[in-house]
C-alpha cells in the first residue's frame, strides 16, 4: 500500500477485518478490464470485473467474471435460482451500489447483494478486482475474499464458440 494513496471503502473494510490484500493503481484511461489486467502485468483470467443484475422480482445480484469473458445471463440466473436476469441500466449503478461504472467492487456496496464469482477464480492463487474507485485494483486470494464477504463460485461465463 502506497503511503500517498487515499484508501477506498474496500481497503478500509479489508483493513478492519484484518484481511490481507495488495493494492494496484493504474492509468484510469484504460478502456476495459482486459486492458487493466495487461497494464498491471496480470493474467486477464485472474482479473475479475464486477457486474450487477436485476431479476423480474427486482432482486439484485452481483457477478464477478474474468476480464476477457462475458457473463452468460442464463447461467447467472441458474446460479441465483432465478428464471431470468438482465444487467441493470448503467445510470442505476451509483444509486444502487455507491460505485461508478469502472470502479464497482463487490466489497462495500451500499447493501450486501447475493454475489457469485466465476469458478475459474479457484484456479488462481490470487485474483484482482476493483478497489472501489476507477484506477484502483485489489489483489487477494479467493479464500480471503470469502472471509470478507459471502461469494459463491459458479459457472457464469459464455462458452467460447470455435
Amino acid at each position: 500500500m502506497s503511503k500517498n494513496t487515499d484508501k477506498t471503502n474496500v481497503m478500509r473494510i479489508l483493513d478492519q477485518k484484518k484481511i490481507p490484500y495488495r493494492f494496484h493503481a493504474y492509468d484510469n484511461t484504460k478502456r476495459n478490464a482486459a486492458d487493466v489486467a495487461r497494464t498491471l502485468g496480470q493474467n486477464p483470467g485472474s482479473l475479475f470485473k464486477t457486474l450487477v443484475t436485476v431479476s423480474r422480482s427486482r432482486e439484485n445480484y452481483v457477478f464477478m467474471v474474468p476480464s476477457e469473458k462475458e457473463l452468460d445471463l442464463k447461467k447467472a440466473a441458474k446460479a441465483a435460482g432465478e428464471k431470468s436476469l438482465e444487467m441493470i441500466p448503467q445510470k442505476e449503478l451509483l444509486p444502487l451500489t455507491g460505485y461508478v461504472h469502472g470502479g464497482c467492487s463487490p466489497i462495500g456496496m451500499k447493501k450486501p447483494f447475493k454475489t457469485f464469482i466465476d469458478r475459474t477464480a479457484e484456479n488462481f492463487d490470487t485474483i484482482c478486482f476493483s478497489g472501489g474507485k476507477v484506477g484502483y485494483q485489489v489483489e487477494m486470494s479467493l479464500p480471503d475474499l470469502q472471509k470478507a464477504m459471502n461469494v459463491s463460485p459458479a459457472d457464469l461465463v459464455k462458452d467460447m464458440q470455435e
